[in-house]
């Protein structure tokens, strides 16, 4: 029976990255895949092929719509192939998943294919694919298991009309009408997706706004730039049923006065969340306690009730993000190493990769006003960029809350063109405590959409933004 020091069951984000943290700190390391390619969702029907259909997507909608004002002239029709963007799409995930399989190769980190269960807390049962079984040892092990596709317990998923996320990465013919159970992120950026090659995208929300977890600024603008691409939002409707009839797919839906509404679409995608993948773990035999929601309970040091078993990424409390889960890849195996890692969760940051982008970090207006903290706003429009202007990509802000007394900036929340590189800026200010006072001081590369963030601090400060 071989041995390890550390073995990770899962390979997406989280188990990889944690995989070659404890390599580079001279473990033994093996990392346990059920499927026959590394990177779990997030690479394989995740952010990594979302991405690249949105990225498609985005360069049709550029060609039908803006080419023209730039005064580039294309002869004849512009058509979508569907299946040439597809194969893309794939060709990055093969790329990508390929890579992650050449760092498990460099850092010398075993590879075993099949279902990893627990045997007891320090054996790990393999059953493989071709029916056979191998048990390896760990004195440490790492769930990193992730997440799958939440649904509503009267719908039935047929996985060809009714869908989640997986399925609306590989369809064989753009929607005529799509409609989306959901307005989060997952269902407003396949949404958006599918709306630029051409299908009608309705929205149906329980809440009374789309991205409820994020400021209400964000929710608000993000809707208006999507509202006028054509996306029509229903919000606050409660869904009560989902049939499919051939290649009809209706939805029935309460509206805030109790009313039954009527949506009928040729495809349903269902994005009501994620719900977190323990099936097959059998974490009874190694004595793990779960927690809520079907997550696996763990302390701040995301060490389960057995000692040598730890638990991160989607599986455990807080933000389903594929960075979350990589900070907590490495804080577990540095912890194993002995040193002593932190992790401040209020400065992971979250992002919607529509167009416009939306990012934020830190507090929210709402969660500030609720904990009584007294606070300053300091807010820029993108359209008064030269660079915005220069690329017409004018919608969307940046936000800055700042400490009305000590100017310690608070949360940062944003909606405009690459704000999910933007972002990071904020990060960095927040981890060493900046003041806006600090970011307003900062040179800032002009023309930028980075000049917008310097604008915001400059408007939290003393309310001395330059170009509005």
């Amino acid at each position: 029976m071989t041995q390890y020091d550390v073995a990770v069951i899962g390979s997406g984000p989280g188990g990889y990255v944690a995989a070659i943290r404890c390599a580079q700190l001279g473990m033994k390391t093996a990392i346990i895949e059920k499927y026959s390619t590394l990177g779990g969702t997030c690479l394989n029907v995740g952010c990594i092929p979302s991405k690249a259909l949105l990225d498609s997507s985005h360069h049709y909608e550029d060609a039908i719509k803006h080419f023209d004002e730039h005064g580039i002239e294309i002869p004849g029709d512009i058509k979508v192939n569907l299946e040439k963007m597809i194969g893309r799409k794939q060709g990055v995930v093969d790329m990508t998943t390929k890579g992650v399989q050449f760092l498990m190769d460099k850092n010398k980190i075993d590879v075993y294919e099949g279902l990893g269960s627990f045997k007891d807390a320090t054996h790990i049962a393999i059953a493989k694919n071709d029916g056979k079984t191998e048990t390896i040892e760990a004195k440490h092990t790492i769930i990193a298991t992730g997440s799958k596709p939440s649904t509503l317990p009267f719908i039935k998923l047929d996985k060809e009309r009714i869908i989640t996320s997986t399925e609306a990465l590989k369809l064989t013919e753009i929607p005529k009408h799509l409609l989306i159970i959901g307005g989060g992120v997952i269902g407003l950026e396949l949404g958006q997706v599918y709306r630029r090659l051409g299908a009608e995208v309705t929205v149906i929300e329980y809440m009374d706004r789309i991205i409820a977890g994020m400021d209400a600024a964000l929710s608000k603008e993000l809707m208006k730039a999507m509202k006028k691409q054509k996306t029509s939002f229903q919000l606050s409707h409660k869904v009560t049923s989902v049939e499919r009839k051939g290649k009809e797919v209706t939805v029935k839906a309460e509206n805030k006065k109790g009313e039954e509404v009527t949506f009928k679409g040729d495809y349903c995608l269902v994005a009501v969340g994620r719900s977190p993948y323990t099936e097959g773990l059998n974490v009874e035999a190694a004595g793990v306690v779960m927690g809520e929601r079907g997550m696996v309970a763990v302390n701040d040091h995301l060490q389960t009730n057995v000692p040598n078993i730890y638990a991160i990424g989607d599986v455990v409390r807080g933000a389903m993000l594929a960075h979350k889960a990589e900070e907590e890849g490495t804080m577990v195996a540095e912890i194993l190493a002995g040193q002593k890692p932190h992790i401040d969760y209020n400065l992971i940051p979250g992002v919607v990769y529509t167009w416009p982008e939306v990012a934020a970090v830190g507090k929210t207006e709402e969660e500030l006003k609720e904990a009584g903290v007294a606070y300053k706003v300091g807010q820029f429009p993108m359209r008064a960029l030269g660079r915005a202007r220069a690329s017409m990509d004018v919608d969307g802000f940046v936000k800055i809350l700042a400490d009305k007394k000590t100017d310690e900036v608070l949360g940062v929340h944003m909606v405009g063109a690459r704000c999910a590189d933007l972002i990071t800026e904020a990060v960095t200010a927040m981890e060493f405590r900046a003041s806006a006072e600090d970011i307003a001081r900062m040179s800032h590369a002009h023309p930028t959409y980075a000049e917008a963030v310097k604008e915001a601090a400059l408007a939290a400060t003393e309310d001395r933004a330059l170009h509005i």
